[in-house]
């Protein structure tokens, strides 16, 4: 079944001692983007995150964010670095009286400026937070690709019926390709009797010019390939992943023969066939644009 490149998930884990929580979003894209926002503590496991994730999803911008609280009583400590802020006090006093320049400096200031402050981070137990990580993570994974999937089955219906659509009027435009040349030949022979008076004419001459028409509006070439690359749509709509890109070629290959076919038209049912083929193709376009 596709997928959609659109999906989200969530997953969280709550304990008295700790809460972990990763939510994932996805919209689309040409290929794999994946981004993290995380804790510190957990970029040592970024590749390993990054694996798991690749084995749910293989291209669209994605979104992952993990957060997590430590409710143990062993919160790190916050500590002043008095040295760095006597030398950043000593540099602010030169200046002011090297430049006479006023002193309007905060201890909100102070705090704010590099290394003033040290955050010594509660020491974890690296296997146990690990494994609570990628528990989550997985969950989470698992929630994102469903909720891809639901969206790859509304896609799958919706494109599926606008192929059906496009075999269909490929084949109403095969059926009025006969009827075209008739009443063009009975239109001929019409307007001939008339400018000649009711005198004959051969009918190989008749035949001559209805061939030469036919030659200018013939499609059948079109046709062939356009029937083609629907049944390759639909053959390929079958598969699982990976089809994207493969759905966006075929398209515009569609696109291609309708174009085509809408400027060899003379006849107003087949370019109206043909305005459908192109409508169709186009909002086909749009809809794959978001499938994996």
């Amino acid at each position: 079944m596709i997928k959609s490149m659109t999906g989200f998930g969530r997953a969280e884990e709550i304990t008295g001692d700790y809460k972990l929580s990763i939510e994932i979003k996805s919209v689309n894209h040409r290929y794999l983007d994946l981004n993290i926002k995380m804790p510190r503590r957990f970029f040592p496991f970024e590749a390993e995150i990054r694996n798991i994730v690749k084995e749910y999803v293989s291209r669209g911008k994605v979104d992952l964010f993990i957060n997590y609280l430590d409710f143990k009583d062993k919160a790190g400590g916050v500590y002043l670095n008095k040295n760095i802020v006597e030398k950043y006090l000593d540099i602010g006093n030169e200046l002011c009286e090297d430049y006479n320049i006023f002193d309007d400096l905060k201890v909100s200031h102070i705090l704010n400026l590099p290394d003033v402050i040290s955050i010594d981070e509660p020491k974890l137990d690296e296997e146990e937070i690990k494994a609570i990580l990628f528990k989550v993570l997985k969950n989470a994974c698992t929630s994102f690709y469903n909720t891809r999937l639901a969206e790859g089955e509304k896609l799958f219906e919706d494109v599926n019926s606008k192929i059906e659509l496009l075999l269909s009027t490929t084949k109403d435009i095969q059926d009025r390709y006969p009827a075209v040349l008739e009443e063009y030949k009975s239109k001929l022979i019409l307007k001939v009797n008339e400018l000649l008076n009711g005198a004959s004419i051969e009918d190989n001459r008749i035949a001559t010019e209805v061939t030469l028409y036919a030659d200018k509006i013939c499609v059948d070439e079109e046709v062939v390939r356009l029937i083609s690359h629907i049944n390759a749509m639909s053959d390929e709509m079958k598969l699982d992943t990976g089809i994207g890109r493969k759905l966006d070629f075929l398209a515009q290959e569609m696109n291609r023969e309708a174009n085509t076919i809408l400027s060899k038209s003379t006849d107003l049912n087949i370019a109206n066939y043909a305005i459908i083929l192109k409508t169709e193709i186009e909002k086909i376009r749009e809809q794959i644009q978001n499938i994996e």
